[in-house]
């Protein structure tokens, strides 16, 4: 009775005349005081359990630890962990249908697979998850589509992603990202597993276009998609100024897609000037953009010998005195006081004599080593013999203790190693391959020698650097591109074409392989577009393959 008493009491109106019948719908609105008044005293229970968030250990299963995060936090609602959605077999008929099909029952089946309830399902926030194939609970990929993520879901994620152990990439497409909540995803990344290399932000415009801030010099993303974020000459120009400048340089982004925006000739440009000392960018698009030809001639320009500023020059100079003064200080090779002086100058850019130091401090050792070697084993010696000269003739085991030796044994240059991934590949999937084994290549390569102490020429008075051949693939499809601009890549793929041909040794950068320029404004029977286009085929590993297995299976 006290019960009930204070639950009544708890109700601002009496009853009206007529609606206690009897003792039974007393009791039915007691009840519904009952459930009305946990409503009123779950929120202070909300509150302080949204403190409970940070003593909880998460298990490294996703679904598990979001869920309870989201809980402790008071969220009554919250997306579901669900596993990514594979299309529908639609195109392969059934048993039944395969010996006489049935319009009804093809009707049937295509309402039942694109229901409305599916369709409203689609829709609905959910985290889509791709698995390990060996672990079905190790998730090695997150996609979030179309809902907003804001700083509350951040702090959960900051909280629930490092405890994911492989995964590998984020996708977030259409999630309302600010300036703000960008700098807190990024805080996060240097949390989540090393696996993690992968990152797209589509459809998230941001007024500020801080995306440059996602290329700093110790992020570790090595894959970036940037595509329908509104980007214009100015975000341009942060991106440019974060692939390189003069005395700093990315060395981990492979591939950087950048389609889909609104960068003009300008930002082109401002690309382009990026592209002149970075040595590590293998993949670029800026295809569905506003590039005409002043944006093409800068970018042509960039894949050939071109002029260097007054400011590139005098940085070439100081650092042509610099490593002549390491060059001429005494720092024995065997001292280990020597070695821990070198290290933190092996980190800035202005150190870039440290090919040369190793290999003098290798020849040094190596008449030591190799005598040691003779006297245990001649086989070692042997080995020793082939890895010396650089030179496989099978691609076994004796080439795969070359790349290991090359690797740990001194520094080198991701645009000496790329070559080696041209050669191991066969089969349709050869393009997907060359920058996988590229992009292992890079990681792998700690240290880069500084692109200003290339072999330059002097002409007129003028110094010219090699272009940069390390990128393989620019795609810029469907922009403002005339015969004019053509005329700048034929001129750059010509230059590419004779520099791979008078190149003395299998090591080296591949230079470019894929150039896509169609749907521009120029027409495709244009005689510049074809010659563009006979001089790219031998190059592109796919289209020369599939020409040699067409000519094996028609002869002539």
């Amino acid at each position: 009775m006290s019960s009930e008493a204070s639950t009544l009491g708890t109700s601002p109106r009496p009853p009206r005349p007529g609606t206690q019948k009897s003792s039974g719908s007393t009791t039915k609105k007691g009840e519904r005081g009952a459930k009305e008044k946990p409503g009123t005293v779950l929120q202070p229970v909300g509150e302080e359990e949204s403190k409970n968030p940070e003593e909880y250990q998460c298990t490294g299963v996703l679904e598990t630890d979001f869920a309870e995060l989201c809980t402790r936090s008071g969220y009554t609602e919250f997306p579901k962990v669900v596993i990514r959605p594979r299309p529908h077999p639609a195109c392969v008929p059934s048993a039944s249908l395969s010996e006489k099909p049935n319009p009804d029952e093809r009707l049937s089946a295509s309402c039942s697979i694109n229901s409305m309830e599916s369709k409203y399902v689609f829709f609905r926030p959910t985290i889509q998850v791709e698995l390990e194939q060996d672990d079905n609970k190790l998730v090695k990929e997150i996609y979030i589509r179309g809902w907003k993520v804001d700083d509350r879901m951040l702090g959960i994620f900051s909280k629930c992603l490092p405890a994911v152990s492989q995964l590998q990439a984020i996708y977030l497409w259409k999630v309302g990202i600010t300036d703000k909540t960008l700098a807190t995803f990024i805080a996060i990344l240097p949390l989540c597993s090393s696996t993690l290399r992968k990152v797209s932000l589509e459809g998230n415009p941001i007024p500020e276009q801080s995306y440059h801030k996602l290329m700093a010099a110790d992020s570790t993303i090595t894959h970036l998609s940037l595509r329908n974020n509104n980007i214009d000459d100015h975000g341009a120009q942060l991106l440019g100024q974060a692939l390189s400048t003069l005395h700093s340089c990315n060395r981990t982004l492979v591939s950087l897609n950048l389609g889909f925006n609104h960068i003009g000739d300008e930002g082109a440009g401002y690309i382009a000037d990026g592209l002149r000392l970075n040595r590590s960018l293998l993949w670029l698009s800026l295809a569905h953009n506003r590039i005409q030809d002043k944006g093409a001639l800068k970018l042509a320009e960039v894949l050939r010998p071109f002029e260097l500023t007054h400011t590139e020059v005098v940085e070439r100079r100081r650092l042509l005195l610099e490593k002549g003064s390491q060059e001429r200080s005494p720092s024995p090779s065997t001292s280990r006081h020597g070695d821990s002086r070198e290290k933190p100058q092996m980190t800035g850019v202005s150190s870039v004599a440290l090919v040369d130091k190793s290999e003098k401090a290798q020849a040094a050792k190596t008449p030591k080593g190799l005598a040691k070697k003779k006297e245990k084993a001649g086989e070692v010696v042997k080995k020793d013999e082939k890895s010396g000269s650089g030179q496989s003739p099978t691609p076994g085991a004796a080439k795969k203790e070359d790349a290991t030796k090359s690797a740990k044994g001194k520094v080198t240059i991701p645009e000496q190693k790329l070559a080696k991934g041209k050669n191991v590949k066969t089969g349709g999937k050869e393009k997907r391959s060359i920058f996988l084994e590229s992009e292992q290549l890079v990681a792998e390569a700690t240290e880069m020698v500084n692109p200003l102490l290339e072999p330059v020429e002097h002409r007129d008075g003028k110094v010219f650097m090699p272009g940069n051949k390390v990128l393989l693939h620019l795609n810029l499809l469907r922009n403002g591109i005339t015969e004019v601009g053509l005329e700048g890549f034929l001129t750059a793929v010509r230059y590419q074409v004779q520099f791979s041909k008078h190149k003395t040794s299998s090591k080296g950068p591949m230079g470019l392989l894929w150039l896509s320029l169609a749907k521009n404004y120029f027409h495709p029977q244009c005689p510049t577009y074809a010659m563009i286009q006979e001089l790219m085929l031998p190059r592109d590993p796919i289209k020369s393959k599939l020409k040699e297995e067409e000519a094996t299976a028609f002869p002539t």
